[in-house]
């Protein structure tokens, strides 16, 4: 198909990656059995590493990043879908090593591909996006594990985030207690018009007293940051308590005893979005559109277009994004 349409591209030159928008040909999408006219995307964490060159994200550039997308089949060879379909891709390859959400087409496997949930337009799908689909796989966990709000408090760490902000909003919105933890001070009106109970400086959950064990204090976390963070919040969890590993904004490494899991009995799982299969998908999809939408949603994102992205980019790179951004790809 021989027509052009607007894309973001990350082209390397030398050490520097530079960012600019340009005029692609949909012949130059890989071939794959859908192709989807993009109405919606947002920005995550990762796309901000596939736009700094980082080689575990994205192996070659040029390249246009977006791990979301939202908008309407325009053509397909899979009979599972039919041309005018709203659909939703989310992680996978997408925005990483295939050409993302970003530009104003996408052309993917059909297994990628998941029908719009109902009770959700195209834009609310990406105020969610990958963040707020991880921040669902992690609350879903929390409820198999039997942490309900009378459980006690929830703490989540990087709060203003992405992943943070969007397990802020549905938690309270279900009643739980949310504890939000941020390192931005400007940062708490916001959280608390989320629902938070109580706002944290992040260095309240950093504890350097080499303690093993802490006061138990939270039912359950949802974490982003990793390193010592990660480790307070073990020896802070009550008895049979669950902590969610989702991030590593500070820190990969773990320097943690046993204690909190032989002594407390806590469980401490990793969440993956992109591991999860498309039935695990449209289960947390559907809670997403349903029971789980917070009557906030929108307090939880900001738009933009994609002339005016890049700015939005620099933010998240350099960790002074508050919430979720959403990029109307139709203009």
């Amino acid at each position: 198909m021989n027509q052009t349409f607007k894309a973001l591209v990350v082209r390397q030159d030398g050490a520097n990656f530079t960012r600019s928008i340009e005029q692609r040909n949909i012949s130059e999408l890989p071939k794959g059995e859908i192709l989807i006219r993009v109405h919606f995307s947002s920005l995550n964490y990762k796309d901000g590493l596939s736009c700094s060159g980082l080689r575990t994200v994205t192996r070659h550039y040029p390249h246009t990043p977006g791990v979301d997308a939202a908008g309407i089949i325009e053509s397909t060879s899979n009979d599972r879908f039919k041309v005018g379909d709203h659909v939703v891709v989310i992680s996978f390859d997408l925005g990483m090593n295939t050409s993302g959400g970003f530009g104003q087409y996408i052309s993917v496997p059909a297994d990628w591909v998941m029908p719009l949930p109902k009770g959700l337009s195209l834009r609310e799908s990406m105020i969610y996006g990958t963040a707020g689909f991880t921040a669902g796989v992690a609350v879903n966990l929390l409820e198999k594990q039997n942490i309900f709000p009378d459980s006690g408090p929830i703490i989540v760490t990087g709060a203003s985030g992405g992943v943070g902000s969007v397990s802020v909003a549905i938690l309270s919105s279900l009643g739980y207690s949310v504890s939000a933890s941020t390192g931005k001070k400007s940062a708490e009106g916001f959280l608390k018009k989320l629902g938070a109970s109580e706002v944290l400086d992040r260095k309240s959950v950093d504890d350097d007293s080499g303690r093993s064990l802490l006061k138990e204090t939270w039912a359950g976390a949802i974490d982003s940051v990793g390193g010592n963070t990660l480790v307070t919040i073990l020896n802070s969890t009550k008895m049979n308590g669950v902590v969610l590993s989702v991030g590593l904004v500070s820190s990969a490494k773990l320097d943690a005893t046993v204690f909190p899991f032989i002594m407390r009995g806590i469980i401490l799982q990793g969440v993956a979005a992109s591991e999860n299969s498309m039935s695990i998908r449209k289960e947390v999809w559907s809670k997403l559109a349903s029971t789980w939408k917070p009557k906030k949603l929108e307090n939880l994102a900001v738009d933009c277009n994609l002339e005016s992205l890049n700015s939005k980019i620099d933010k998240i790179q350099t960790g002074n994004l508050k919430g979720r951004v959403v990029v109307d790809m139709r203009s």
